[in-house]
């Protein structure tokens, strides 16, 4: 007489959050989710540093909470090393289109941007700024924004930046296309 192995069961592990609704509190902010890849490589440069291109990937993502998560990866386009990384939170003030963005960077600089959403457009501007004790000198002393879906469906990001030694410059310059 055999018999019969019993059945194993198994357990699958994702890092997917379930599928809920997106709060009312961000829903203005809908056009941004999913995922945005850069549809040609964007253009970086300031008086400190040379002119570069990079590929940048952003992920655009909620759990249903009154807030936007994000995550930003960006990769010199020649070589694809990884150059910098920001991840976060977007929020709405309750009532009025004061957005905020609250960002951790790589490099060891936190930031808290605030600004407006008008439209399918977001201005900000950093509110504060703190960061590592060992951080590369000099020091990041302001950065705006702007993010806004074109006409053409494609999204584009421009950052500007001040050191202590600089005045506030544009920085970055990308488009994106929606990946999904």
């Amino acid at each position: 007489m055999f018999s019969q192995a019993p059945e194993r069961s198994e357990v699958v592990f994702t890092t997917e959050p379930p599928a809920v609704e997106l709060n009312a509190a961000v829903l203005p902010l809908d056009w941004l989710l999913g995922t945005w890849e850069s549809d040609e490589p964007g253009e970086g440069s300031f008086p400190t540093i040379a002119p570069f291109r990079y590929t940048e990937t952003l992920h655009f993502s909620h759990v249903g909470q009154p807030v936007i998560n994000f995550m930003f990866n960006a990769f010199h386009a020649e070589s694809r090393k990884p150059l910098h990384r920001e991840c976060g939170f977007i929020r709405i003030q309750p009532g009025t289109n004061n957005v905020a963005f609250i960002i951790a960077q790589n490099s060891g600089l936190v930031e808290i941007e605030e600004g407006e959403l008008i439209g399918q457009q977001l201005t900000l501007h950093s509110r504060a700024l703190a960061r590592t004790s060992f951080a590369k000198e000099p020091y990041v002393q302001q950065i705006s924004r702007v993010l806004q879906l074109r006409a053409d469906g494609r999204l584009e990001q421009v950052v500007s930046m001040a050191l202590e030694n600089q005045p506030l410059t544009q920085h970055l310059h990308v488009t994106y296309r929606r990946a999904f």
